[in-house]
């Protein structure tokens, strides 16, 4: 059955290959981006081509612009069966070298950006008490990295959300499952697409070459398993795919789509599943 869904962050990587693959499965797909008239029109009209697709201006940092894009779907389609969380940006650099804005800019992207657009369907899905929301985290979201702490601190935020939700949500038929590729060659990781890096140079240079050296090695260790696992985008496109057409009830928590993990990502997730299960028991009545 075709579903109508919104899918944030689409003008590059995961989010336009996911529009496309959805819009071609019979899905409708409303695809959200910032600068639709500006830096992205190019893209806009590209996806607007498309059977299926409407493209609609969405910028997640900023209430009212949420507002409009959600209000204006809502009214035209009537309801949104799917909410993909995409957009985000990430970041690299040693804690201490953050400044507190740099930080927040990264939260209001991936933290709050994700909680706007929830709020926004969760009136209406309740209502129909019916929806899957799915969010896009990351491989490493359920422990940190050096020099990514930033970034994974608000994916793992994204994560504690999912989690919270699937029971809150649960009388009321809304699924939610987080997604946790590992690294893919997407704008996000080939420097096209600007990051949220650490922004005092200063401390930087005070933690010396040692660190340098390992953020190198840290950096080409990922990149190599990269190219060695041949990691395709459309992976993850495929995978929201089949999560949104899986059948209600059956779809996982979480979901991960890291072939460089090698099963690794499940055994934690498992893992950790198993041990909350235990934690809850001390805790029942």
């Amino acid at each position: 059955m075709s579903k109508t869904i919104f899918i944030t962050g689409t003008s590059t990587g995961f989010g336009k290959l996911t529009t496309i693959t959805l819009a071609n499965a019979g899905h409708t797909v409303i695809a959200g981006m910032r600068g639709v008239n500006g830096k992205n029109e190019a893209v806009a009209k590209e996806l607007s081509a498309l059977p299926n697709v409407e493209v609609v201006e969405v910028d997640i940092t900023d209430d009212a612009s949420v507002k409009a894009a959600f209000e204006y779907t809502l009214t035209k389609y009537g309801h949104i069966d799917v909410l993909v969380n995409n957009a985000a940006v990430s970041g690299f650099g040693v804690l201490e070298a953050y400044s507190l804005d740099q930080i927040r800019q990264m939260f209001e992207v991936n933290f709050y950006g994700t909680l706007r657009t929830i709020f926004a369907v969760l009136p209406g899905m309740r209502k129909a008490k019916n929806g899957l929301i799915i969010n896009i985290t990351s491989g490493a979201s359920g422990h940190t990295l050096p020099f990514m702490i930033p970034y994974l601190a608000s994916k793992f935020g994204v994560e504690s959300i999912t989690e919270g939700l699937q029971d809150e949500l649960a009388a009321y038929n809304i699924e939610n499952v987080s997604i946790q590729p590992g690294v893919y060659p997407t704008e996000m990781n080939n420097d096209s697409k600007a990051g949220v890096h650490a922004d005092k140079p200063e401390v930087v240079a005070e933690y010396g070459e040692a660190s340098a050296q390992q953020f190198n090695a840290m950096g080409t260790a990922l990149f190599s398993k990269m190219a060695e696992f041949n990691m395709d985008p459309q992976t993850i496109a495929d995978g929201i795919l089949n999560l949104v057409e899986m059948e209600k009830g059956s779809r996982p928590l979480r979901y991960p789509l890291d072939a460089v993990a090698q099963g690794t990502d499940q055994e934690f997730i498992d893992a950790r599943a198993t041990i909350k299960t235990k934690w809850l028991s001390k805790y029942s009545a």
